[in-house]
């Protein structure tokens, strides 16, 4: 039995999750992730105190740790720890258990709260928010999945999923607007807003021919239509009184 209600980062931070990412492809995706968070970061000077919540991945915390940022990550058992054990051994990341709806934090603890990969598969998802937006100091950057793109048609595509991932989990989607609105009721502002691909990521696994998504991705994106219906969203959410 899992000690916490919320444990979706038990999964993500596990071998079998990460070779999903492998081959050229998937490094592609994870480079496009961190490149838009990176450039969310950037107003935040190098070295100040990042939380990655659920973030035993290493997909965030590792490059983040390697440019400067102070990064701790907290994740809902011990073993979210082994994909990030090298830089915990080394003290470039500080990794602590804890409960995702419950962060074992002080108010203000850190100048930036990462959240990627959780938001989709929390059942008590507005919870989690107001935790993220408890423990910040000066900005909160979530990835979610939005209903407000060709993922709308995410039921049709599930069976596809499970085929090429194998472990793939039921999520759920979210629009713009439920996000805005539940940052907003915690006095949180939206400050920017970026869309990582047009078509789906399990269609790019699927092609699994790098020079085919790439294409495909930058027609979406100098014709519009990424800024129009494009998943999975990373957003920065500022408090109202950062300054």
């Amino acid at each position: 039995m899992d000690a916490f209600p919320e444990t979706a980062d038990i999964e993500s931070s596990t071998d079998e999750y990460a070779r999903r990412f492998e081959g050229p492809t998937g490094r592609w995706m994870l480079k496009v992730q961190e490149r838009i968070t990176r450039s969310l970061i950037a107003p935040y000077e190098i070295g100040c105190s990042v939380l990655d919540v659920g973030g035993g991945h290493g997909q965030l915390a590792i490059p983040l740790s390697k440019a400067g940022y102070k990064v701790t990550v907290v994740g809902s058992a011990m073993e979210c720890s082994h994909r990030i054990q090298h830089d915990v051994e080394a003290r470039n990341i500080r990794f602590q258990v804890g409960n995702m709806i419950d962060l074992p934090f002080m108010d203000r603890s850190f100048d930036v709260v990462l959240c990627f990969r959780m938001l989709t598969h929390c059942e008590r998802w507005p919870k989690l928010v107001f935790e993220l937006t408890r423990v910040a100091r000066r900005v909160v950057i979530v990835e979610y999945p939005t209903s407000q793109s060709i993922n709308r048609f995410a039921p049709w595509l599930f069976e596809a999923k499970k085929k090429v991932e194998r472990n793939t989990r039921l999520w759920r989607l979210f629009t713009h607007e439920e996000i805005r609105t539940i940052f907003d009721r915690y006095g949180y502002r939206r400050a920017c807003m970026q869309k990582q691909f047009f078509f789906p990521m399990v269609v790019h696994r699927m092609i699994d021919f790098l020079p085919v998504s790439t294409g495909l991705e930058s027609i979406a994106h100098h014709t519009g239509l990424i800024r129009v219906a494009g998943s999975p969203v990373i957003a920065a959410f500022e408090g109202r009184s950062f300054k």
